[in-house]
């Protein structure tokens, strides 16, 4: 039906975008479109919900990607509203002023924000309003994929299995042509009022010369990466020194400017057989973020509360001065230097380079898992409830289908083998970028003359280690012993 054949008394539909900012693949907005009547697309910065505040970098991203979802509908013939406060007085405020009898949304998956979607159908539906909720963030339903015994899974391997059982997603849901825009009054705050990013200082300069947040970027990056990065990516995953090595679509995700549902459809677009692993790997990528929202699901204090109980006993170090150094980047270990100043720098760092710097913070520092998290949570243009959550148990061996206690990573030979050329590190540790590649994962065996010709003086312009990797690894494995051997 054409915008011209509804009446101007049709009461509009309210499509409430959430972690949803894109037009393509969005069930709620395609059935609203669909709906015949006017539509009022809201995003509300909801200052008193429940869930974790997002920290800066997610802050900058927001900004950025509601700049461009707004210019995504005005092209389709709408506008973004946007408004500030509590959802539930924002959404009746608005269903009051213009007499709209239904509510579109996708689902959200945060434990928080379904106990707030399930009050909100509940009072909404009482007064006649009628709440229409859509999959998408996921690729399957975490309350009915359950085990045989009807339980959770606690393990990956089954989960995928699972998972693939299941057969391949349904197609992506095409953007709609046209949506009817809401023409009455209506007010909506303005995006630089909110001051999601940064003033003084302005620390987001590496983020914008890096990514391009928004539906677009998405798209653009996932078309780069199946045509640059799919090729070899089974085994160049773990190169933090390779551009194209990872796909780097994990911010797009966590906005939800791209949907998993897409990215399983591009991959089955490729039809060059000899990259049938490649194509697997990734998938099993996307399947473990999947994962980490199926775990949150059914342990939703995954950030707060060991998943194994077992480590409550665990004798956290409270040491200030080792983790500033740590996410400052000067530990003494190169590739954990590189990750965390590339995290500081770009928002994000490379999935091997986590799982170091991970290591290093829990098992050779010993300090709590929880501070990490933390510190992720505030500076990664990709922070989710659940994948950090998850990945940081993960390590810290903690967690779900944790890592074992005993692997303890070995930042020396880990940048030896995933960053050979030391490209990595010296793009980030600039202070050892002339270092020769003999010696630029362990500097402090460098002999003089060598470190003299680089213009290193160690404890100087470049610090020590913080303390010995053999030492730290026998430290952390007796008191993993100590805990495994109490349990």
């Amino acid at each position: 039906m054409s915008s011209t054949s509804i009446q101007k008394d049709t009461p509009p539909v309210i499509v409430w975008f959430r972690n949803d900012l894109r037009v393509a693949d969005n069930g709620a907005l395609a059935k609203a479109a669909e709906s015949a009547r006017p539509v009022i697309c809201l995003y509300v910065l909801d200052v008193d919900r429940q869930e974790r505040a997002v920290g800066g970098a997610r802050r900058w991203w927001l900004h950025n990607s509601l700049a461009t979802l707004d210019r995504k509908l005005e092209a389709l013939g709408s506008r973004l509203v946007l408004r500030r406060g509590d959802s539930e007085v924002e959404l009746a405020r608005i269903i009051r002023q213009t007499g709209a009898e239904h509510i579109f949304w996708n689902k959200d998956h945060e434990p928080a924000g379904m106990a707030r979607d399930r009050a909100l159908t509940a009072k909404f539906e009482k007064t006649g309003i009628t709440v229409h909720s859509f999959a998408g963030a996921l690729l399957h339903d975490p309350a009915r994929m359950l085990t045989g015994s009807g339980g959770p899974y606690k393990v990956y391997t089954p989960f995928w299995r699972a998972m693939e059982a299941l057969g391949e997603p349904c197609e992506p849901i095409a953007a709609p042509g046209t949506i009817t825009p809401y023409e009455g009054d209506l007010h909506s705050d303005q995006l630089a009022d909110w001051k999601l990013l940064p003033e003084k200082p302005d620390w987001a300069a590496g983020l914008r010369k890096t990514w391009s947040p928004g539906e677009d970027g998405a798209h653009a990056r996932l078309k780069t990466f199946i045509e640059k990065g799919l090729k070899g990516y089974a085994e160049n995953r773990d190169r933090p020194d390779l551009p194209y090595a990872t796909s780097r679509l994990s911010p797009h995700l966590a906005c939800g400017e791209i949907t998993p549902y897409q990215m399983f459809a591009a991959t089955r677009a490729v039809r060059d057989k000899a990259l049938s692993r490649d194509v697997l790997v990734f998938r099993k990528e996307i399947v473990w973020r999947e994962f980490s929202w199926h775990l949150l699901h059914h342990f939703d204090r995954l950030a707060e509360d060991n998943f194994n109980a077992r480590f409550d006993a665990f004798p956290w170090a409270d040491d200030e001065n080792a983790l500033k150094a740590w996410q400052k980047g000067q530990t003494g270990y190169p590739i954990v230097d590189a990750g965390m100043r590339q995290l500081w720098q770009t928002g994000w760092m490379h999935n091997r380079v986590r799982m170091v710097v991970a290591s290093f913070l829990t098992k050779h520092l010993l300090i709590d898992w929880r501070k990490g998290e933390a510190w992720f949570w505030d500076t990664l243009v990709d922070a989710d409830p659940a994948s950090n959550a998850a990945s940081w148990q993960w390590v810290a061996g903690s967690g779900a289908d944790a890592a074992p206690y005993f692997r303890i990573f070995n930042p020396i030979l880990q940048g030896q083998k995933f960053d050979p050329n030391g490209d990595y590190v010296r793009t980030y540790v600039h202070e050892l970028e002339k270092l020769d590649s003999e010696f630029l994962h362990r500097p402090w065996e460098a002999p003089p003359d060598r470190l003299a010709a680089a213009g290193v003086t160690l404890g100087k312009t470049y610090p020590f280690p913080l303390i010995d990797h053999k030492q730290a690894r026998t430290r952390a494995l007796d008191i993993y012993n100590e805990i495994k051997d109490a349990a």
